[in-house]
């Protein structure tokens, strides 16, 4: 018995697994034996009282009329036999005879210490009625039958143990040879796997057959197997990682930007080379601080709180911050910090810690503050510009109706920019700016604004006035400081401004209206002479509206046609002939009827229609001087006008050029008049300009020759044919001794440069008795005629009638 237990012990713990399906297949099959065998037996018990019951049931049947009779006979003996013989059946212990009415007769002795079963029946003599001769009382004894189920108990239960006990060692025997020998194979092979030896697969010990590949522990083989090889493959995969790893650890050390890693409360765990650089702090100096003291080092203690504050509250809320502060180096220095903040999260999205990114954004700052600059001040004069300008402006105006008080607004242009320009060149013109808003800005209180729209056009400001004078009398200031002379390329040049007063509320309440209405009152004070100021009126603003509307009209006048081209012819002379014929605009609009250019032309040429005016005229003209040869034979020229703006068009010489190639003109018969304004505009555009116009075989003049700053030099370096005298010299040439003298010095200079010379403003008989014995080459001029449609003009050279 203690080496049948010493070696229950042993396989216990060398199979744990076959020992627990053995213990739980001898439970089971006890179970079910005992469940079984329990069945039988009551099976076979109640087989046996049901045959004891059929006996009594038979005895019932076969003996009841027999019985009945021997007591109806009163027959003792034929009872008595009868009795004795039911006594004699098997399992029958005790007869008892009840007789009617009160006698008995019992047979056979009643069971004390087991079990019986009793049955009962009736004796009834069936006559003309039934009459109740007595009860019969069968006892039979279950002894035999308990003894019969004991000894069949014992017999089942050992066949049944022993049955089970057999087959629970062949399923054991077989179980340990087809699953737990593999079993502990599998266990010893994981045991001993590393990650050293993942080449050697596992294998079994049983034939590799289709149906042992795909059983349990063909499955469970193979997913060893397939996890070796995934363990073989995540080898690879870190051994690549690691390799990332490493790349990213270097590309974060060697990171342009400052890196700072912190944990979940915000402590510093890692900074990267360039954090040291930028801050001066080495990572020792900083790991295990809190994040808020290297933020907020250059703050002041509130400002740092409430940009920690920010920070926290929108990582959380966002999931990132960024924004930019000024902070301070180890050695004390200030510099400009990009900075991005942003949480670190693991694969559950939980946050583990938080990444901050930072850059030197200080040379960007610099950047950003001059473009802010360039923004919203004007870069040549240092002023505010027109955005700048139009926010201070409604500034302002909000202001004023808080406090219930007026803002003055007024438009400053400057005199005759344009001519300074023309004449002494745009370097000239922007130090004459310059000045111009040196001198505005010197006539202003601290509250006021001076601004420069554009070109020479300046706004004023005046916030917080508390009467209507107030704009009058710094115009007047500012009046009074450009009576002095500007020092412009080393000459003294006096120069004007025209200034336009609007006020708030009285003339709008809102700022562009407002503007507007100062811009018509600076035109009032130029045509009223220039050198003043105009408060606004409503009439002026008609004015401005008629300007909007010619504006508009003109806008569309190309292409409906309404441009008309008129002559006034150049004559010789001597002879009186003409030679050419100037080429002069109309505008004939059905809503403002004929408009003459004075009106028109100023505004084409602020708002660049010029150009596209003067590419019409051009070609119209040259169009005009082809009919005039084709239809009537004559031989005369066209002189075109050339405004500045369209002469500096980079297109004008392909203009001029396709003009002349569509219409066919000889070149020579094309004479472009150019001012003496844009001559002295000495660049090399305008050089180049003119020598391509020379190239093309062009005629070139120099109008209006005298009324701006002469430079006699300029006539010799450009390829100029002709040089025309303003009129204004040619008007008083016969009353005024000087002015006579003048045209004849111009006259004696042109030839002696081999310019011919028209005399432009010709009304009287005797002038051209004075330019022909001043021996002037041309004249024009309403003594000739006036300026005349094509039609007319073509009769005029047909008639020649002055």
């Amino acid at each position: 018995m203690p080496d049948f237990t010493s070696r229950l012990k042993q396989f216990r713990k060398a199979s744990p697994l076959s020992f627990r399906l053995l213990a739980w297949i001898l439970l089971f099959s006890s179970a079910f034996t005992l469940l079984a065998s329990g069945i039988q037996i009551y099976s076979d018990y109640r087989t046996d009282l049901d045959q004891i019951e059929e006996r009594m049931q038979v005895i019932e049947s076969g003996y009841g009329s027999s019985l009945t009779r021997s007591l109806w006979a009163l027959d003792q003996q034929s009872l008595q036999t009868q009795m004795e013989g039911i006594l004699s059946m098997p399992d029958i212990d005790h007869l008892r005879l009840k007789i009617e009415p009160d006698s008995e007769l019992v047979m056979g002795e009643r069971p004390r210490h087991s079990d019986t079963l009793v049955h009962s029946f009736k004796l009834t003599h069936n006559g003309d009625r039934p009459i109740p001769l007595g009860e019969l009382t069968i006892t039979a004894d279950l002894e035999r039958v308990y003894s019969d189920l004991h000894r069949r108990l014992g017999f089942i239960v050992g066949t049944q143990f022993f049955t089970v006990f057999i087959v629970a060692v062949l399923i054991l025997w077989i179980f340990r040879h087809l699953i737990t020998r593999h079993l502990t194979a599998m266990a010893d092979y994981t045991r001993d796997l590393t990650l050293t030896n993942l080449s050697r697969p596992l294998r079994l010990d049983r034939p590799d057959t289709p149906s042992n590949r795909h059983d349990e522990l063909g499955m469970v083989t193979e997913a060893i197997n397939g996890m070796r090889e995934r363990l073989n493959e995540d080898m690879e995969r870190r051994e690549k990682d690691a390799d990332e790893i490493l790349k990213f650890s270097k590309a974060i050390d060697q990171s342009p930007s400052s890196v700072l890693i912190c944990d979940r409360h915000w402590k510093v765990e890692y900074a990267n080379r360039k954090f040291s650089q930028l801050t001066g702090y080495a990572p020792k100096d900083i790991i295990g601080r809190h994040t808020s003291s290297i933020i907020e080092q250059g703050l002041e203690n509130r400002q740092a709180q409430q940009l920690w504050q920010s920070v926290r509250l929108q990582v959380q809320r966002v999931g990132v911050w960024q924004g930019e502060v000024n902070n301070v180096r180890r050695n004390g220095e200030r510099y400009w910090e990009q900075l991005v903040v942003t949480p670190i999260k693991d694969v559950n999205g939980d946050i583990t810690g938080y990444l901050i990114l930072g850059e030197d954004i200080s040379i960007r700052k610099r950047y950003e503050q001059q473009l802010l600059r360039q923004a919203n001040y004007d870069i040549l004069t240092g002023l505010p510009n027109r955005m700048l300008a139009m926010d201070r402006l409604k500034l302002a105006l909000a202001q004023a109706r808080r406090e219930e008080n007026q803002v003055g607004v007024m438009f400053l242009d400057l005199d005759n920019f344009k001519h300074i320009n023309d004449t002494l060149g745009h370097d000239a013109g922007d130090t004459l700016l310059v000045e111009a808003a040196r001198r505005v800005s010197s006539c202003l209180r601290g509250t006021s604004t001076v601004a420069r729209l554009g070109g020479d056009e300046f706004l004023v400001i005046l916030p917080g006035m508390t009467g209507p004078e107030a704009p009058g009398q710094v115009a007047d200031r500012i009046l009074e400081t450009f009576a002095s002379p500007f020092l412009l390329s080393g000459q003294e040049v006096f120069v004007t401004t025209s200034i336009g007063i609007a006020t708030f509320p009285t003339d709008s309440d809102d700022s562009g209206t407002l503007l507007q209405h100062a811009d018509a009152a600076m035109y009032e004070a130029k045509r009223n002479g220039k050198s003043a100021y105009a408060r606004f009126t409503p009439e002026m603003g008609e004015i401005s509206h008629e300007r909007l509307q010619m504006e508009s009209l003109m806008r569309k006048a190309l292409e409906l046609g309404e441009f008309e081209l008129y002559f006034q012819p150049i004559v010789d002379t001597a002879s009186g002939q003409a030679v050419t014929a100037e080429a002069l605009i109309r505008w004939n609009n059905p809503t403002l009827g004929l408009v003459m250019p004075d009106r028109f032309i100023p505004l084409a040429e602020e708002t660049g229609m010029i150009t596209s005016i003067g590419e019409w005229v051009i070609g119209e003209a040259c169009r005009a001087a082809s009919r005039w040869r084709e239809l009537g034979g004559f031989d005369v020229g066209v002189a075109v006008n050339v405004s500045p703006r369209q002469f500096r068009d980079p297109g004008f010489t392909n203009t001029v050029k396709r003009a002349l190639e569509i219409t066919g003109l000889n070149a020579s018969l094309l004479e472009l008049e150019i001012t003496e304004r844009l001559i002295l505009d000495n660049t090399i555009e305008t050089a180049e300009i003119l020598r391509q116009l020379d190239h093309y075989g062009v005629r070139l003049s120099v109008d209006d020759f005298g009324t701006g700053y002469s430079a006699l030099s300029y006539l010799k370096s450009y390829p100029f044919d002709t040089l025309k005298i303003d009129k204004s010299f040619i008007q008083d040439v016969l009353t005024e001794t000087d002015d006579s003298s003048l045209v004849r010095a111009i006259i004696n200079m042109a030839h002696s440069l081999g310019l011919n010379v028209v005399a432009e403003g010709v009304e009287e008989e005797a002038q051209t008795y004075f330019l022909q014995t001043e021996q002037c080459d041309f004249s024009q001029g309403y003594y000739y005629s006036r300026p005349l449609p094509e039609s007319a003009f073509m009769d005029w050279l047909r008639t020649g009638k002055r």
